[in-house]
């Protein structure tokens, strides 16, 4: 595979210049821009309103607490309560461990008197985490109780399996549940949610494959990545995504529509 920092220093300046400037697909059922994005976030921070419940907020894959942090703090800004709860997964190093550490942290926070499911949560799931949380909202193989969610937002999540997680090696054993057609996506996607999921992805994303990050059978709203950032890290701070993720979160109407329009064709 091409060392990606050669190819930039191969094809130049020049190039690159005309890569950034090159025209983006627009979404027809997402036309926020970067712009309007930053207006909102700073109307809703001058306007805070209090959660629906509490928001339970789930890093990816190596995070150790530095994205969930950052992420709980900005929708920290936007609402009146705090009823948030982060949850990072960089010490976990099963998929039963991340279940039982999100369970184990909403539990913690606010406890259920329903011996089977927990308090009932808002999730956005980052990368991994949506795997997770889809995960932990089934019931469990033994007694326990499971994550019970209202609505799930996911981010660059690789619901369908990753397309890095395909061709890296299993040097950690949460790289093969995340590959395609594992034994445990196949056991997630073989039960509807009974909530509703929404799915969001920056177009470009190697790590997982924007035709990836939905549930099967559903669609995703996707967002051109801006020029020489990485589509995958970057989804997570994206405001445009976190705008649209605010408002529902505060009751408000979001961006984004639905049906999600259909990804283009080469993305």
């Amino acid at each position: 595979m091409a060392n990606p920092l050669g190819l930039m220093l191969a094809i130049g300046p020049v190039t690159l210049l005309s890569l950034a400037c090159a025209a983006q697909p627009i979404n027809p059922s997402f036309p926020i821009t970067q712009e309007q994005a930053t207006r909102d976030m700073k109307r809703m921070a001058a306007s805070p309103e209090s959660l629906l419940r509490p928001l339970v907020i789930i890093g990816g894959f190596g995070d150790v607490g530095v994205v969930t942090c950052c992420v709980g703090g900005r929708f920290n800004s936007l609402v009146t309560d705090h009823r948030i709860v982060t949850v990072a997964l960089g010490d976990c190093f099963s998929m039963e461990g991340c279940r039982k550490k999100v369970i184990d942290a909403v539990e913690a926070k606010y406890p259920s008197v329903d011996p089977a499911t927990t308090t009932e949560v808002d999730v956005i799931g980052m990368s991994m985490g949506g795997v997770v949380a889809r995960y932990a909202s089934l019931p469990p193989s033994e007694s326990g109780r499971r994550l019970r969610i209202a609505r799930l937002f996911t981010i660059s999540s690789p619901l369908r399996g990753s397309n890095q997680a395909d061709w890296c090696p299993a040097v950690h054993p949460l790289i093969s549940p995340l590959r395609h057609g594992s034994t445990l996506l196949a056991k997630i996607n073989s039960v509807e949610p009974e909530y509703p999921v929404f799915s969001y992805v920056r177009l470009g994303d190697i790590a997982v494959g924007a035709s990836n990050a939905s549930e099967p059978g559903q669609g995703v709203w996707w967002l051109p990545s801006p020029a020489l950032e990485s589509a995958h890290n970057g989804a997570m701070f994206d405001l445009r995504i976190l705008a649209d993720v605010a408002r529902r979160l505060r009751g408000e109407p979001g961006w984004a529509s639905s049906p999600p329009a259909p990804l283009p064709a080469r993305s």
